[in-house]
């Protein structure tokens, strides 16, 4: 063999093994903190005084996107005395 196809020969095939190996380094499984399914998402609770209470109110509002109109939800709370 000449030099010169040896050498095409051994980049072609370090080429191969960094294409072989590149997917299963990026299936490895995180071992950060974060890492999907180890810990519940933290929750926030929020406990007014008894004399408070929320209310609501709900109504549907047109939005204008590049499809075209749409009816969108919008939802208002506030805290109230009782």
């Amino acid at each position: 063999m000449s030099r010169m196809k040896l050498v095409f020969a051994g980049h072609l095939t370090a080429l191969f093994a960094v294409v072989c190996l590149t997917p299963s380094l990026a299936q490895t499984a995180q071992a950060g903190p974060y890492a999907p399914g180890r810990h519940p998402r933290p929750r926030i609770e929020v406990t007014p005084r008894p004399l408070l209470y929320r209310r609501c109110v709900e109504r549907l509002e047109l939005q204008y996107r590049p499809s075209g109109p749409v009816l969108y939800p919008q939802t208002y709370c506030w805290w109230v005395r009782r």
